[in-house]
């Protein structure tokens, strides 16, 4: 048995790596896997918690896992996309060309990546598979990939909305799960490792899926961490890690019983992929098209939106609540908080809308901010970013309560510190750093 202890380097994995190797008589693979990308082209860089992953790390991670393995499987169970605002499919597409720099072997078809059609995702010629139906003519049903003497068949399961525009896909009718029994049968016969990865949950996936013909099956993520595998009868259970910010590693035998093939002797590790991680050259072009094209289209809707702001602006700005409420301006004054859009401009990130909505106020609503030349009043974290708009309240000279008057601390924080950009966010120790006034 070998242990390996946590805070490795890439290093000490070619070391586990060789040591699996010299201790096996069997052939060794290796598999490397992650699941649910959920949109996240990079990461949030707000915490040092946080800052892990990203398609520029991954890429840098894969190029030298392969120049030391160059058979390694590298599989994705999906979930690339997210569609939550309109610069979300510019992401999306950058997303999928970050997937052609890592080459992917396989990459499960989930429901989110789905959002902007199927010809959205066909473009771009990534090896995806889809197995809920044979008779779903987009999508590859199944994959099979030779490494050394050893097939590996890999089969994608997801749940999709009965709206689907994959009309011949169902998730668990009789026929459909009959259908994936046979083929898996079929490649067992054949002396194949059967992979299947899913977007059912393990309880949901033992009363649907054929357990007994699949020797590896990959759940959905939780969350961000990877769980240990589990051993299920001949079935060895995966659950990778959301948000890209970590690979698994499995490296396994494989002993033949007959004609059919079973894993034996395996063997798992998490890699991370923080800040320290230098970026992949390889991805320096891709980037800086992402940003550009991301700007473009940030200057187009602040012109847009320019054009539509006729009316009065419900926001004051910080200035207009210095006039009653000067202690509590000089303690904000002194926090990260107004210091927050200057943050996002010295990393460059400050046409990004999944930024600045956190470092900004009022942004993508009416009379909120725009950019920091037509609205410089309104940057960074200011009174109204937790308070609400505060204009009749200024007109009223305080009559009018803010917009939020009423929502509890635990409210207006976590409309910013939430998992994906604050991770460690604790209210009782965050709130001294910023604490004012009667709360």
């Amino acid at each position: 048995m070998i242990t390996i202890k946590p805070g490795f380097s890439f290093w000490d994995l070619c070391l586990f790596i060789f040591m699996f190797q010299s201790q096996s008589a069997l052939a060794a693979y290796t598999l490397v896997y992650s699941g649910n990308l959920n949109g996240e082209l990079e990461p949030c860089g707000c915490t040092l918690e946080g800052d892990f992953g990203g398609i520029k790390r991954q890429v840098s991670m894969i190029d030298q896992l392969r120049q030391k393995n160059p058979d390694l499987i590298f599989v994705s169970s999906g979930g690339l996309l997210i569609a939550e605002m309109p610069s979300d499919r510019i992401r999306s597409d950058y997303i999928l060309r970050g997937m052609k720099l890592l080459n992917y072997d396989v990459i499960g078809v989930q429901a989110q990546d789905l959002a902007f059609g199927t010809e959205f995702l066909t473009r771009h010629s990534l090896p995806f598979i889809l197995s809920n139906s044979a008779s779903n003519a987009v999508f590859a049903y199944q994959k099979n990939l030779r490494r050394q003497s050893q097939t590996f068949s890999f089969f994608q399961w997801s749940a999709l909305p009965a709206q689907s525009m994959l009309k011949a896909v169902h998730t668990e009718s009789s026929a459909t799960v009959k259908q994936l029994r046979q083929a898996l049968i079929r490649e067992k016969k054949s002396g194949a490792i059967t992979v299947v990865t899913t977007t059912l949950r393990l309880s949901e996936a033992k009363k649907i899926l054929p357990l007994k013909y699949i020797d590896l099956l990959i759940i959905p993520s939780r969350r961000d961490t990877f769980t240990e595998p589990t051993q299920i009868d001949n079935t060895l259970l995966l659950q990778p890690g959301a948000r890209g910010m970590r690979f698994g590693v499995l490296q396994f035998s494989i002993k033949k019983h007959g004609q059919e093939a079973r894993i034996v002797d395996w063997r798992h590790k998490v890699i991370p992929l923080p800040q320290t991680l230098p970026d992949s050259p390889r991805t320096k072009a891709w980037y800086a098209a992402y940003n550009a094209e991301l700007k473009a289209d940030y200057e187009k809707q602040v012109r847009l939106r320019t054009q539509l702001e006729q009316g009065k602006s419900p926001y004051a700005g910080a200035e207009k609540c210095r006039n009653c409420h000067l202690p509590e301006y000089q303690k904000w004054k002194s926090t990260q908080h107004a210091l927050a859009y200057e943050d996002l401009e010295s990393v460059g990130k400050n046409f990004d809308p999944n930024c600045i909505g956190c470092h900004s106020v009022g942004f993508n609503r009416p009379g909120g901010f725009l950019n920091a030349e037509l609205t410089p009043h309104l940057a960074g974290v200011q009174c109204e970013s937790c308070h609400g708009p505060a204009q009749a309240h200024v007109d009223s000279i305080g009559k009018t309560p803010t917009g939020n008057h009423q929502w509890a601390k635990t409210k207006i924080c976590a409309q910013c510190h939430i998992d994906n950009h604050s991770p460690s966010f604790n209210l009782e120790t965050y709130w001294p750093k910023v604490a004012h006034g009667k709360k």
